[in-house]
């Protein structure tokens, strides 16, 4: 992966209401970077940062990313990078899991990232940017009673492994990012059951850093052991 500059890069980042997301998105403006917000919530986003763009929708949108890259045009003439920090997490046993709950657990951690990597990449390709996706520890470490959320992380990081190989040539970088358990609330907010008694998580200032590191420095996987 090639080294990029957040100074004056026009970068997005989905999920930016959320713990990790509003930090990367705060540490990126920080850095230099013209932040364009995307999320769920309009008043969240709306809190992250003063005068940022906000772009209100949901991953499983799939003309989330056409919106996105309107919105960066638009008003900054291009698109340099898009980080996703969106994610959904679900706890049990996978005979107690309800096939809606593994549907949405997919719709948002792989199908929607893959809606959305495929409409941004054009404009990527024209700035040579950056492609990151927030995969999770548990893509190289299943865990029991995670056999749906473990599995949707792997897919995920599986895709942006292709997608390595595939945007080579378009001078597109992607970057794969597998934190460990951090501390942003997910657990709090899981779409069933309840989490089994975790170690105490890194602060989401860690992660964020580690990320943007990343991306400037041209690192090419960040592993749970690269981080913190």
């Amino acid at each position: 992966m090639s080294a990029h500059q957040l100074d004056g890069a026009v970068v997005a980042v989905v999920g930016a209401s959320g713990a990790l997301g509003s930090r990367i998105a705060k540490g990126a403006a920080e850095r230099g970077a013209r932040v364009v917000l995307v999320g769920r919530d309009e008043q969240r986003l709306q809190d992250v940062l003063d005068e940022a763009e906000v772009v209100v929708g949901d991953l499983a949108d799939a003309t989330l990313g056409d919106r996105l890259v309107e919105t960066a045009n638009r008003v900054h003439g291009r698109l340099d990078g898009v980080v996703n920090a969106a994610g959904v997490v679900a706890f049990g046993t996978l005979a107690d899991t309800d096939d809606a709950v593994l549907e949405e657990l997919f719709l948002t951690n792989v199908v929607g990232p893959l809606f959305l990597a495929r409409r941004v990449v054009p404009a990527l390709t024209e700035s040579s940017g950056f492609l990151v996706n927030v995969s999770a520890v548990v893509a190289d470490q299943p865990m029991a009673g995670m056999v749906g959320y473990s599995a949707s992380k792997a897919a995920l990081t599986a895709a942006d492994r292709g997608l390595v190989k595939e945007l080579r040539r378009a001078g597109v970088d992607v970057l794969d990012v597998r934190p460990p358990h951090t501390e942003t609330g997910l657990v709090d907010r899981a779409l069933a059951g309840e989490a089994p008694r975790l170690p105490q998580g890194l602060e989401p200032d860690v992660v964020a850093r580690a990320v943007l590191d990343a991306v400037e420095a041209g690192t090419a996987d960040l592993a749970a052991d690269d981080i913190g």
